[in-house]
């Protein structure tokens, strides 16, 4: 009875970690959609929560006396797993500036031919630019006053679902029936 605990075990790590994988190919939780991007950031036909692959990559599972652990060590997958709000610092304001500049072409100084407005001359003149989609929204978001809230939405790759629970369900009982099919073999061989 042991060693068919241990394949329940075994398969139980292997399936569920392979159906918690393609919850990434999905964009989806079995059969829980994950909520779409608001930010022009990202392209629109992109993959949601692969834009490095680290999460997808990140996910372990762990597998010790007759129990199975699905985990990941990065900082932000409860967030993305579980959703919440996270609060803006001033450093995340400096990060949201520094994307909004780069998004809108604004770093480093560019050389003219001494066409430079003067130092009296309004900001308004001296610098016309129209920002992209991707400046905006980098731009609103270092707006935003430190101590307020961003909501992460819950995109749950990893927990407990009826679908998981059929997993389970369906891989004891075939593990459990193939232990009764050798033990009555094995009862009808011996007498």
């Amino acid at each position: 009875m042991e060693d068919t605990l241990r394949k329940i075990v075994k398969r139980i790590a292997i399936d569920l970690g392979d159906e918690f994988d393609r919850n990434f190919e999905r964009q989806k939780f079995f059969t829980e959609p994950w909520q779409r991007r608001k930010s022009p950031v990202r392209s629109e036909g992109r993959a949601i929560l692969t834009d490095t692959s680290r999460l997808r990559k990140s996910i372990k599972k762990q597998v010790a006396a007759g129990t199975v652990s699905f985990t990941s060590d990065l900082p932000y997958a409860a967030i993305h797993n579980d959703g919440g709000e996270i609060v803006v610092t001033q450093r995340m304001k400096r990060f949201f500036r520094a994307k909004a500049y780069e998004a809108a072409g604004l770093f480093g100084r560019k050389k003219t031919d001494r066409t430079t407005p003067k130092r009296g001359t309004p900001l308004s003149d001296r610098h016309t630019v129209t920002l992209t989609p991707e400046a905006e929204f980098w731009c609103a978001l270092s707006m935003k006053p430190a101590g307020s809230t961003i909501k992460i939405p819950r995109r749950r790759f990893l927990g407990s679902s009826p679908e998981v629970e059929k997993a389970f369900r369906n891989i004891i009982e075939a593990n459990i029936a193939d232990y009764i099919e050798q033990k009555i073999n094995f009862e009808i061989k011996q007498k």
